[in-house]
């Protein structure tokens, strides 16, 4: 066993990386607690909410959605396996995979949607997502072996590469602060606090009070994260978790919910829909001609369009957990970047093969850094997590959304304290870096925020007179954008 454990230690090189066993098993618990949400919401996002979701309301086909439904949930779990294992064993890095959002609603809205409001068939709608995500998963690899990816990464401006990861600690606070109800829609000013008055003016009841409950959770939970780790309590973040998932169902008086009868015909559906429609010409067929798709041109902005989303997710993911990790070479980019962006690529294109949206590197994985995990066995920990989701689906849905929350909110806390090395008084550095900072939250999108900075650095840096020789890829990422935000809504 001894010897097994050090052959471990040297694959993995935790005690290279200052780690030990303990640390990357609670990383690993930790990142998959904080993203365990998604197998769950990915489904949801993908099929329009299932069976009795918003689409079968409007009159779509209620039975098809929910094979669609039950399809990618499967299909969900196991790409998280997979592109998890792949940073486990082939990049060694403590980062996890799953099925990004935005990317399954803009999914939704272009094939299963889409298809229903342009009267084709929904299982051909989905199908011909597949083919279009496969192929953008295809571009991802091709521009990651040629070094294209990296290079791109690289060539960020500075003010940029130290923001990112602050822009991503407020966008997922925020995610997580969204979850847990901390902070609602509000027609008037867009957001607001949770409305504890409001929740109880029908008066004092035990549903009001679970209206509101998850929000104080979560409030609860960061506390008890803070107060743990200013007191050096190891573990202080998969600890703050747990307790405030049987916080949860102290206060609000109930048991965790287990029903396993669905399993058996998620399997059934992702065999007959999910694996196969891939590989059925028809699909590919409908990917370029399909009233829903609009046309071969429409087809290869689509293509493009989750090439680019994905690109700079995985590009601002990378970056933020990396600095939290402080595993940055000499010149302050992510270590191994290159091999980080071959399993987001891979993963992708397998994704698609089984039936999913597009796969990415999970800005969730920051909380498993901030628990300690510094190497792949943490993602090892992780895909195994998921790997008994499977079989073992509603543990998933044991720990609720407001317990997790305080694992992302505590990140975005450590995470903001990157923008502090942004030079302040250089308005080329400065706005910029605001402009990534504020827009990741305020768009719900890191690749927007990355976009909208990039821009803005080109033109400050053009009509100022300071463009060199090396602006010239920001120059080109920032001429991207410009055409995505034209021509894609997203």
């Amino acid at each position: 066993m001894n010897n097994f454990l050090q052959k471990a230690d040297k694959f993995f090189k935790i005690t290279e990386r200052g780690s030990n066993y303990r640390k990357e098993i609670v990383g690993g618990l930790t990142t998959f607690f904080a993203m365990a949400y998604i197998i769950f919401v990915n489904p949801a996002q993908v099929a329009a909410d299932g069976s009795g979701g918003w689409l079968a309301g409007m009159g779509a086909d209620s039975a098809a959605l929910g094979q669609i439904w039950n399809s990618v949930f499967v299909a969900s779990v196991l790409i998280a396996c997979i592109g998890t294992l792949l940073y486990a064993f082939y990049a060694k890095l403590p980062y996890a995979q799953a099925c990004g959002m935005g990317l399954n609603s803009f999914f939704c809205t272009c094939f299963i949607s889409g298809a229903y409001f342009a009267g084709v068939d929904l299982i051909g709608g989905y199908h011909s997502g597949m083919v279009l995500v496969f192929l953008s998963g295809i571009v991802f690899l091709i521009l990651t072996m040629t070094g294209a990816r990296e290079h791109i990464a690289k060539a960020m401006p500075d003010c940029l590469k130290k923001s990112i990861p602050a822009g991503i600690g407020l966008f997922i606070a925020f995610i997580g602060m969204k979850n847990a109800g901390l902070v609602t829609g509000n027609q008037y000013t867009f957001v607001q606090f949770v409305d504890i008055n409001g929740a109880f003016e029908g008066g004092m009841s035990l549903e009001a009070w679970r209206t509101i409950a998850p929000a104080i959770v979560a409030f609860a939970g960061l506390i008890i994260i803070a107060v743990l780790s200013k007191r050096n309590v190891r573990g202080a973040v998969l600890i703050g978790v747990l307790a405030s998932a049987v916080l949860y169902y102290v206060v609000t008086w109930q048991a965790p919910n287990f029903d396993f009868s669905s399993i058996g015909k998620s399997f059934s559906d992702f065999g007959k829909i999910g694996i196969s429609g891939l590989f059925d010409a028809e699909s590919w067929k409908l990917a370029f001609t399909g009233e829903h798709i609009g046309g071969i041109f429409s087809a290869i902005v689509l293509i493009i369009s989750f090439c680019i989303v994905d690109m700079f997710d995985t590009v601002g993911t990378l970056y933020g957990a990396a600095t939290e990790a402080k595993m940055l070479d000499e010149n302050g980019d992510p270590i191994d970047m290159n091999k980080a962006m071959n399993c987001d690529s891979i993963a992708t294109a397998a994704g698609a093969a089984m039936g999913t949206s597009t796969c990415t590197t999970f800005v969730e994985s920051a909380a498993g850094v901030a628990a300690g995990a510094r190497t792949g066995f943490a993602s090892l920990i992780t895909a195994i997590c998921f790997f008994f989701c499977l079989f073992l689906t509603p543990l998933a849905g044991v720990v609720p959304s407001c317990a997790t929350a305080p694992a992302l909110m505590f990140v975005g806390v450590l995470m903001l304290k990157n923008f502090a090395n942004v030079d302040m008084k250089d308005l080329r550095s400065a706005v910029p870096a605001f402009l990534t900072l504020i827009m990741m939250p305020l768009t719900y999108s890191i690749s927007n925020g990355i976009g909208i900075g990039c821009i803005a650095y080109v033109l400050i840096t053009v009509f100022t007179g300071k463009f060199t020789k090396k602006d010239i890829m920001p120059c080109v990422i920032a001429l991207i954008f410009l055409a995505k935000f034209a021509f894609v809504t997203m």
